[in-house]
């Protein structure tokens, strides 16, 4: 990816957050359209306050963008660019459908 998610990155550490800071932290490939891993998405949830800062490269359009929003599950948002909705679904539970995908091919 020509983008790199620098943003997150940089507040983690200008503001010297340690994981017990944190309410929520993933780094996750982003799926377009056809399920293929096109995009990256990173989002840090602080304890303080439940905002939930959303670094992504759009998987649909390669759009590189931020947002801050109220976290809440099940948590989705849109590409600022495109609209396209981009869901984070919970770890355990994206794994275990792609396990079922597995088995059925």
């Amino acid at each position: 990816m020509k983008n790199k998610l620098n943003k997150i990155a940089n507040f983690i550490k200008d503001n010297k957050i340690k994981p017990s800071d944190c309410k929520y932290h993933t780094w996750r490939d982003g799926k377009n359209k056809k399920g293929e891993r096109s995009g990256k998405i990173r989002i840090i949830v602080l304890k303080k306050d439940n905002i939930a800062k959303v670094e992504y490269i759009c998987p649909e359009c390669g759009y590189h963008g931020y947002l801050e929003t109220e976290w809440k599950r099940p948590f989705s948002f849109k590409c600022e660019k495109c609209g396209y909705r981009i869901r984070v679904p919970r770890l355990k539970d994206e794994i275990k459908r792609e396990r079922k995908l597995e088995k059925i091919k």
